[in-house]
């Protein structure tokens, strides 16, 4: 069992999978399947070395966690705890950091269709910066502000990402940020309406960027515009899914990233990044159990969970490395399906697994980033829990989801 892409505080004890010091397969009788399981000081010490890779590099500079990755307050509150901000997108997001107790100066409110409730919302709170999306953001904040809204505008970088085109952000036909033509004329809109106040930039390339270049390329291309006191260079630093993956580290992507903003925007600037997937994603693992098995022309290895608690198979064809744990046996090539009425309901295809049976546990590490957030009630299934593992203890972040919440909501 390759533990490379496992939270760093995974590990085997004479073959069984300990996760936080916590024996996965004791997790998964006390708070059932699927769950999602957090490596809680492996996060937190992500979050730390995010910021001391930033700060040490370029002092005048912040860690601002990107919540959309996983937008509950057990997870958005640890991460801040450790002195990383928080941007948000939307007013759930919003309120999710209020809940945290993180002080508002601390938080960056995003979006590029933002509401009148979510802008009077970040007003009200005194949030760090509300950042610019559109000219409707600019009519909004003018209406709603009784002084000065600190701004960032946010920038088309004119880079085609190397990523999945559903990741890619930074090129001029995007749904976000303002295309590289209309920039200046923008800028001069905003610098108009006296109740915004323009403090810098804000340009992001797209998600699960592996290619470190394309950051530096982007940096260089906000360098060709008016100079600010404010860069916010986004997030986007890709991540190991399956051993065979190759991704800088945080060191090299800081190294990189700082480099290039000394040489073209200078080393007194304010200076933000926004890391979500690169936070997040490794100290998370999906823990299931198998449900049938299914031997014919393929043998399909269906568990109790699916695309409803993790669509990045379906939506972006990511590659995952299910195991099965505690156990030995033979190896034997499977497909890992998941319990819901698609065919596009899979995990994996033409996977060595080791001997599955009914009831075995299968876990799926590197999913600690948008399973969560985009989980959904395909089926009826229900939302998993969030468990968080630390020396030798389990505990609910975020408990499972019942069938009176599930049909809650309808009124027949």
């Amino acid at each position: 069992m390759d533990l490379s892409v496992y939270p760093p505080n995974a590990a085997l004890d004479d073959g069984r999978l300990i996760l936080g010091g916590c024996p996965v397969a004791e997790v998964a009788e006390e708070f059932g399947t699927p769950a999602y399981l957090i490596d809680a000081a492996g996060l937190r010490a992500r979050a730390v070395a995010f910021q001391e890779a930033l700060t040490s590099r370029h002092p005048h500079s912040q860690v601002l966690f990107a919540s959309k990755s996983f937008p509950t307050p057990s997870v958005m509150g640890l991460i801040a705890d450790t002195g990383c901000g928080l941007d948000v997108a939307g007013l759930g997001e919003l309120l999710a950091a209020e809940r945290t107790g993180i002080d508002p100066s601390r938080v960056v409110l995003h979006g590029n269709a933002k509401s009148d409730a979510e802008i009077a919302k970040a007003i009200e709170m005194g949030v760090g910066y509300i950042v610019v999306d559109n000219l409707d953001d600019v009519v909004r904040i003018s209406r709603l502000a009784n002084q000065p809204v600190p701004v960032l505008l946010r920038v088309s970088p004119s880079v085609d990402a190397e990523t999945n085109p559903a990741m890619a952000t930074g090129h001029d036909t995007s749904k976000f940020g303002i295309p590289s033509h209309q920039i200046e004329d923008a800028i001069a809109q905003i610098r108009r309406e006296p109740m915004l106040d323009l403090r810098g930039l804000h340009a992001h390339v797209g998600s699960q960027i592996l290619n470190v270049d394309q950051f530096e390329q982007a940096i260089a291309s906000l360098a060709k515009l008016e100079r600010f006191d404010v860069y916010d260079v986004g997030g986007g630093l890709g991540i190991r899914y399956v051993p065979s993956d190759a991704a800088p580290t945080i060191d090299e992507y800081a190294e990189r990233l700082v480099s290039a903003v000394h040489h073209h925007l200078g080393t007194d600037v304010e200076l933000m990044i926004e890391p979500g997937r690169s936070m997040v994603g490794p100290n998370g693992i999906t823990l299931y159990r198998v449900v049938t098995v299914k031997r014919g022309v393929r043998t399909h290895v269906a568990v109790d969970g699916g695309m409803g608690d993790n669509l990045e198979v379906s939506l972006y064809g990511q590659p995952f490395d299910p195991a099965i744990i505690d156990k030995s046996g033979r190896l034997e090539v499977c497909d890992v399906v998941g319990r819901h009425c698609e065919s596009g309901d899979t995990f994996v295809t033409g996977h060595e697994l080791m001997e599955p049976a009914v009831g075995d546990l299968l876990v799926i590490p590197a999913t600690g980033a948008y399973t969560f957030t985009m989980s959904n009630n395909y089926n009826g299934a229900l939302r998993p829990p969030v468990v968080f593992c630390e020396d030798g203890s389990a505990r609910v972040g975020v408990r499972r989801e019942t069938y009176e919440e599930l049909l809650g909501r309808d009124l027949r």
